[in-house]
């Protein structure tokens, strides 16, 4: 999905010297940092299966981007995955957060679109994780080299692998993840060491005989402060997909 954004940048001339930066904003040291993310997944693509990736931005809020993306199978035209993200600014020397300048708006705001892959938002906030479902299942991790992007910060895709890594085992073999929410709450460098947490719960089968788990995570830097937390929902395998299976920030 980022490939096909950097791509969508580059064709519509705004790709800067930066990672997806505009010129504007190569020129104020700026640059993109996504701050929330969903992607719900009706099916999963096989081996040789060939997919069209579409994708457009549009506004959020007075400091923010969006960025939706649709999956489709290009023989079929049936959805694989919607997925949406809020993006902000960061400046690179300061690493703080900063305003859209007129200048980037004026570059950004001619492809704008309000139409949204994913139109069922709650937008529920995340539970606080009590301590003892923390310790029930909960990964170390440390940060290196390799996971960090052009900005020297850990890319947020990083971020998923080590947040699946406390999910209990027998979930992973034998559910399959039918979306996930995530929610960006700071940056996070080289030899950091982080800890995944993983709490589990057990929803209603929309089938009989069918269990539908949902999960809470949370990445955390070791001295305390959160990194990331997300949301995930599993299907068993072998199930169908539907399109009602919706979970947002």
């Amino acid at each position: 999905m980022q490939e096909t954004a950097l791509n969508h940048v580059k064709v519509v001339g705004l790709l800067g010297d930066g990672f997806g930066s505009t010129p504007e904003m190569s020129k104020r040291n700026l640059f993109w940092v996504v701050s929330q993310m969903q992607a719900i997944i009706e099916r999963y693509p096989c081996w040789g299966d060939t997919v069209e990736v579409n994708t457009w931005v549009g506004a959020h809020g007075k400091n923010g981007m969006r960025r939706d993306w649709h999956i489709r199978d290009s023989v079929t035209g049936h959805t694989v995955l919607k997925a949406t993200s809020k993006w902000v600014m960061m400046n690179k020397l300061t690493r703080k957060l900063a305003r859209i300048p007129d200048e980037v708006r004026t570059e950004i705001v001619p492809f704008f679109s309000e139409y949204a892959a994913i139109e069922d938002q709650d937008h529920r906030k995340f539970p606080k994780l009590p301590e003892h479902d923390r310790a029930t299942s909960a990964k170390y991790v440390r940060t290196g080299w390799a996971d960090l992007d052009i900005n020297q910060h850990v890319n947020n895709v990083k971020y998923i692998g080590w947040i699946l890594e406390s999910a209990p085992i027998s979930i992973l073999e034998n559910h399959e993840l039918a979306s996930i929410v995530l929610d960006y709450k700071r940056e996070c460098g080289r030899n950091s060491v982080l800890q995944s947490h993983t709490t589990v719960h057990t929803d209603c089968a929309d089938e009989p005989g069918e269990t539908t788990l949902h999960c809470e995570h949370l990445l955390s830097l070791e001295s305390g402060p959160t990194i990331v937390k997300a949301r995930t929902m599993w299907r068993p395998k072998g199930a169908k997909s539907q399109e009602t299976v919706a979970l947002s920030w």
